[in-house]
Protein backbone atom coordinates (compact mmCIF):
# COMPACT_ATOMS: atom_id res chain seq x y z
CA UNK A 1 0.00 0.00 0.00
CA UNK A 2 1.43 3.35 -1.05
CA UNK A 3 1.72 5.93 1.75
CA UNK A 4 -0.58 8.94 1.68
CA UNK A 5 0.61 12.50 2.06
CA UNK A 6 -0.80 12.94 5.59
CA UNK A 7 1.17 9.93 6.85
CA UNK A 8 4.33 11.21 5.14
CA UNK A 9 3.95 14.77 6.46
CA UNK A 10 3.29 13.51 9.97
CA UNK A 11 6.60 11.58 9.87
CA UNK A 12 8.79 14.66 9.27
CA UNK A 13 9.54 15.30 12.99
CA UNK A 14 10.62 11.68 13.43
CA UNK A 15 12.82 11.86 10.32
CA UNK A 16 14.49 15.02 11.60
CA UNK A 17 15.02 13.41 15.03
CA UNK A 18 17.37 10.80 13.54
CA UNK A 19 20.94 10.75 14.87
CA UNK A 20 23.17 13.53 13.53
CA UNK A 21 26.30 11.37 13.41
CA UNK A 22 27.60 7.87 14.13
CA UNK A 23 24.66 5.99 12.59
CA UNK A 24 24.54 2.31 11.66
CA UNK A 25 24.77 1.47 7.95
CA UNK A 26 22.11 -1.02 6.85
CA UNK A 27 21.04 -2.81 3.68
CA UNK A 28 24.00 -2.46 1.36
CA UNK A 29 22.67 -2.71 -2.18
CA UNK A 30 24.63 -3.53 -5.29
CA UNK A 31 22.91 -2.68 -8.60
CA UNK A 32 24.50 -4.56 -11.50
CA UNK A 33 21.87 -3.38 -14.00
CA UNK A 34 18.56 -1.54 -14.31
CA UNK A 35 15.94 -2.79 -11.79
CA UNK A 36 18.40 -5.36 -10.42
CA UNK A 37 19.09 -5.39 -6.69
CA UNK A 38 21.55 -7.57 -4.84
CA UNK A 39 21.93 -7.11 -1.10
CA UNK A 40 25.44 -7.78 0.15
CA UNK A 41 27.45 -7.55 3.37
CA UNK A 42 30.18 -5.35 1.91
CA UNK A 43 30.87 -3.14 -1.09
CA UNK A 44 34.13 -1.87 -2.53
CA UNK A 45 34.08 1.72 -3.79
CA UNK A 46 36.66 3.70 -5.69
CA UNK A 47 37.19 7.20 -7.00
CA UNK A 48 37.55 5.83 -10.52
CA UNK A 49 34.62 3.42 -10.57
CA UNK A 50 32.17 4.24 -7.79
CA UNK A 51 30.60 1.07 -6.40
CA UNK A 52 32.62 -1.76 -7.94
CA UNK A 53 30.63 -3.35 -10.79
CA UNK A 54 27.55 -1.18 -10.23
CA UNK A 55 25.72 0.02 -13.32
CA UNK A 56 26.99 3.58 -12.72
CA UNK A 57 30.34 2.43 -14.14
CA UNK A 58 28.82 1.45 -17.49
CA UNK A 59 25.41 3.21 -17.75
CA UNK A 60 25.23 6.27 -15.50
CA UNK A 61 22.07 8.37 -15.59
CA UNK A 62 24.09 11.58 -15.20
CA UNK A 63 27.12 12.06 -17.43
CA UNK A 64 29.95 14.53 -17.83
CA UNK A 65 30.53 16.25 -21.18
CA UNK A 66 32.89 13.45 -22.25
CA UNK A 67 30.14 10.82 -21.72
CA UNK A 68 31.65 9.29 -18.61
CA UNK A 69 29.68 9.01 -15.39
CA UNK A 70 29.40 12.09 -13.24
CA UNK A 71 31.17 11.17 -9.99
CA UNK A 72 28.69 13.22 -7.93
CA UNK A 73 26.22 10.30 -8.20
CA UNK A 74 28.51 7.36 -7.46
CA UNK A 75 26.91 6.48 -4.12
CA UNK A 76 23.36 7.10 -2.92
CA UNK A 77 22.28 7.06 0.71
CA UNK A 78 18.67 6.90 1.90
CA UNK A 79 17.48 7.45 5.46
CA UNK A 80 16.00 4.35 7.10
CA UNK A 81 12.98 6.23 8.48
CA UNK A 82 12.04 7.31 4.96
CA UNK A 83 12.55 3.79 3.59
CA UNK A 84 10.30 2.40 6.32
CA UNK A 85 7.54 4.83 5.28
CA UNK A 86 7.54 4.09 1.58
CA UNK A 87 8.70 0.48 1.23
CA UNK A 88 7.53 -2.77 2.79
CA UNK A 89 9.73 -5.81 2.13
CA UNK A 90 7.81 -8.66 0.57
CA UNK A 91 5.32 -6.40 -1.19
CA UNK A 92 5.35 -5.98 -4.95
CA UNK A 93 7.29 -2.70 -4.83
CA UNK A 94 10.92 -2.65 -5.87
CA UNK A 95 13.47 -1.56 -3.26
CA UNK A 96 14.69 1.96 -4.08
CA UNK A 97 18.19 0.61 -4.75
CA UNK A 98 20.22 3.13 -2.80
CA UNK A 99 23.79 2.02 -2.08
CA UNK A 100 23.00 1.93 1.59
CA UNK A 101 20.40 2.80 4.17
CA UNK A 102 21.26 4.65 7.38
CA UNK A 103 19.25 6.04 10.29
CA UNK A 104 20.87 9.48 10.15
CA UNK A 105 19.71 13.03 9.53
CA UNK A 106 20.62 13.65 5.87
CA UNK A 107 19.31 17.22 5.79
CA UNK A 108 21.26 20.16 4.37
CA UNK A 109 21.61 21.51 7.89
CA UNK A 110 23.30 18.36 9.18
CA UNK A 111 25.25 17.47 6.01
CA UNK A 112 25.91 20.60 3.94
CA UNK A 113 27.05 20.15 0.34
CA UNK A 114 30.73 19.25 0.35
CA UNK A 115 30.63 17.54 3.77
CA UNK A 116 32.67 14.37 3.98
CA UNK A 117 31.46 11.20 5.68
CA UNK A 118 33.35 8.04 6.48
CA UNK A 119 31.71 4.75 5.57
CA UNK A 120 34.06 1.96 6.58
CA UNK A 121 37.44 2.72 5.05
CA UNK A 122 35.87 4.86 2.30
CA UNK A 123 35.36 8.60 2.34
CA UNK A 124 32.36 10.11 0.53
CA UNK A 125 31.64 13.76 -0.27
CA UNK A 126 28.03 14.95 -0.14
CA UNK A 127 27.11 16.07 -3.65
CA UNK A 128 25.58 19.31 -4.80
CA UNK A 129 23.36 17.29 -7.15
CA UNK A 130 19.88 17.02 -5.63
CA UNK A 131 18.26 13.60 -5.54
CA UNK A 132 14.78 14.79 -6.47
CA UNK A 133 13.36 11.29 -7.08
CA UNK A 134 12.68 10.07 -10.57
CA UNK A 135 9.51 8.87 -12.24
CA UNK A 136 10.25 5.37 -10.94
CA UNK A 137 9.84 6.69 -7.37
CA UNK A 138 6.34 7.87 -8.32
CA UNK A 139 5.43 4.58 -10.01
CA UNK A 140 6.73 2.48 -7.12
CA UNK A 141 5.62 4.54 -4.12
CA UNK A 142 2.89 6.85 -5.45
CA UNK A 143 2.30 10.47 -6.40
CA UNK A 144 2.08 11.53 -2.76
CA UNK A 145 5.59 10.17 -2.10
CA UNK A 146 7.02 12.04 -5.10
CA UNK A 147 5.24 15.29 -4.24
CA UNK A 148 6.41 14.96 -0.63
CA UNK A 149 10.08 14.66 -1.65
CA UNK A 150 9.80 17.59 -4.07
CA UNK A 151 7.69 19.90 -1.89
CA UNK A 152 9.48 23.26 -1.49
CA UNK A 153 9.45 23.04 2.32
CA UNK A 154 10.89 19.51 2.27
CA UNK A 155 13.78 19.93 -0.17
CA UNK A 156 16.12 20.98 2.64
CA UNK A 157 15.47 17.65 4.40
CA UNK A 158 16.67 15.54 1.45
CA UNK A 159 13.89 13.03 1.92
CA UNK A 160 14.95 11.11 -1.18
CA UNK A 161 18.44 10.86 0.30
CA UNK A 162 21.83 12.18 -0.69
CA UNK A 163 24.14 11.50 -3.57
CA UNK A 164 27.86 11.24 -2.95
CA UNK A 165 31.19 11.18 -4.72
CA UNK A 166 33.89 8.75 -3.58
CA UNK A 167 36.92 10.76 -2.42
CA UNK A 168 38.87 7.85 -0.90
CA UNK A 169 38.73 4.26 -2.08
CA UNK A 170 37.60 1.75 0.49
CA UNK A 171 35.19 -0.91 1.65
CA UNK A 172 31.78 -0.31 3.20
CA UNK A 173 30.59 -3.08 5.50
CA UNK A 174 26.98 -3.64 6.54
CA UNK A 175 26.45 -2.83 10.21
CA UNK A 176 29.30 -0.34 10.69
CA UNK A 177 28.72 3.32 11.51
CA UNK A 178 28.63 6.32 9.21
CA UNK A 179 30.58 9.27 10.62
CA UNK A 180 30.93 12.90 9.69
CA UNK A 181 34.60 13.75 9.13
Amino acid sequence: MKPNRDKLDTAIPSILAAPKNNAKIEQLCYRPDFSKRTFVNQLSVSIAGGVQGCRWSHTPWLKKDDGSGDPRIQVSILQKRVLDLIYAPGNEETHPGDTFIVDMDLSHENLPVGSVVQAGSALLRISDHWNNACVKWKVRYGSDALDWVRHNENIKYRLRGVLCEVVKDGTIVNGISLYKV
